[in-house]
């Protein structure tokens, strides 16, 4: 089972809910910031001591000055699924990195990476000008438009302002040799699974209010200290790690200057924007089931695990790109 929903919709604590109420459940951390060690406040982690009581995997499994991708969480989770359902337990998938989660679900196949071509790419866009500047957006629509001209599939489904995956089609576009969606058919193909997802669903300004409320309490628990942490270690932060939600912005406050008070604005800003995309993001799959914020969700997940004795192991029959 998978339970979904954006950031600050009480995912975690749900999940800790169900695992430490029924015997054999462990949870499988489905969240591409959780990966890095020492990056525990900002990615609200369990505690160490939660952590103890119930089994908690694929977090702190590389140092934030390293990279880490999307087909190394695949692996590391099907070595993690496949033990657990050995162990005769049941995961627990939880977390908001729908490609993440997608990937395992849906047992997605990928394309290969071309390190040259995104390192030139990348240093293309940000010789253009500074993240959020006019330059950088009309260097983001130049690019788009180029991945018009060689792939014009692949650009209708990316948006300019999406940094990552445009970057991401033209560096498997230009390094291949051929478009990046002749790689298969997308991730608008919902196969059958038999992976139970369950959504946690808010109302907009609701959420709004539990993340501001959620960034105060982050801060209140030594968000910033973590990040002057993790900024003055030998190797800092891979390009990854730095665009974490309220990382990459107290990060302008501790190495430009950025006042505090406004890099906390930038924050929660950023973060109700990506929730919306996370939100938008899982509404598209039809196969999950939203459950509101009233009521037991706790409770009505437990009972949908109550059916199924054994893990799942989450990795379906279908393959898709990306």
């Amino acid at each position: 089972m998978a339970l979904v929903g954006a950031t600050a919709s009480g995912k975690s604590h749900t999940a800790m809910q169900v695992a430490s109420t029924r015997p054999g459940i462990e949870l499988v951390s489905v969240d591409s910031m959780a990966v890095y060690r020492g990056m525990d406040v900002g990615t609200a982690k369990p505690d160490r001591a939660a952590r103890a009581r119930v089994p908690y995997h694929l977090v702190d499994l590389v140092d934030p000055s390293e990279e880490f991708t999307v087909q190394q969480f695949q692996a590391e989770a099907r070595r993690v699924l496949a033990a657990i359902a050995a162990r005769g337990h049941q995961a627990l998938l939880v977390g908001g990195t729908g490609l993440y989660l997608r990937s395992v679900v849906d047992d997605l196949s990928f394309p290969g990476t071309y390190p040259e071509v995104a390192a030139a790419l990348a240093r293309s866009l940000d010789a253009s000008g500074p993240e959020g500047s006019a330059a950088r957006r009309s260097a983001l629509e130049d690019l788009h438009r180029r991945l018009a001209d060689l792939d014009p599939a692949a650009a209708g489904r990316v948006e300019p302002a999406n940094r990552r995956r445009l970057l991401r089609a033209l560096e498997v576009t230009i390094g291949s040799g051929r478009p990046f969606s002749s790689f298969g058919p997308g991730l608008d193909r919902y196969p059958p699974t038999d992976v139970i997802q369950v959504g946690l669903r808010h109302d907009p300004t609701d959420l709004d209010g539990r993340i501001a409320a959620r960034f105060d309490r982050l801060m209140e628990l030594g968000f910033l200290a973590e990040v002057r942490m993790l900024a003055a270690r030998p190797g800092g932060l891979s390009r990854t790690a730095r665009q974490a939600l309220g990382y990459r912005e107290l990060l302008s406050h501790i190495e430009e200057g950025v006042p505090l008070g406004t890099a906390i604005d930038l924050a929660v800003q950023r973060t109700r924007v990506f929730a919306r995309r996370q939100s938008s993001w899982f509404r598209r799959d039809p196969r999950i089931v939203w459950i509101g914020p009233d009521g037991d969700p706790a409770g009505s997940i437990a009972a949908l695990l109550a059916g199924f004795p054994l893990a799942a192991t989450g990795v379906g029959d279908s393959q898709a790109t990306r």
